[in-house]
């Protein structure tokens, strides 16, 4: 029995190394170089056109389309939520309200005392890097 089965596994073994397809070279990567200074809105609009030979309002269109997608799941009584793939999260966060509290010690005068004013309650926009992001750094 151990030898069936011995003679077997090199058989199938033979036959899928007969069947590998050859080696694909690796695509190349693309040389990406850092930019020294911040770029304007224009700057960056005419950049994406020339890598994407999209023209510039068709790339206006895109980003319009983006902000308004971004702002139909963040705002209220939507989902709160937005993933771009790869990149960030986009979520919010709802602050509690906070009463006023009197005579609490000042953390930057010791022994002094000062009132904290209420604050009402607050929905915050929170970004969040995800893996893709963190790897460009």
């Amino acid at each position: 029995m151990a030898a069936k089965k011995a003679s077997a596994k090199k058989t199938a073994a033979k036959k899928t190394s007969a069947k590998k397809a050859p080696a694909k070279k690796a695509a190349p990567t693309k040389k990406v170089t850092a930019i020294k200074s911040k770029y304007t809105k224009s700057a960056i609009l005419s950049e994406i056109s020339t890598n994407t030979e999209l023209s510039k309002k068709q790339v206006v269109s895109v980003l319009d389309a983006l902000s308004t997608l971004i702002e139909r799941h963040i705002k209220k009584g939507a989902a709160g939520e937005f993933t771009l793939p790869g990149l960030l999260k986009i979520k919010t966060v709802k602050k509690p309200a906070r009463k006023a509290r009197k005579n609490v010690p000042n953390p930057f005068k010791p022994g002094e005392f000062m009132d904290v004013a209420a604050k009402p309650a607050s929905t915050k926009v929170k970004i969040l890097p995800l893996k893709g992001l963190k790897e460009f750094v």
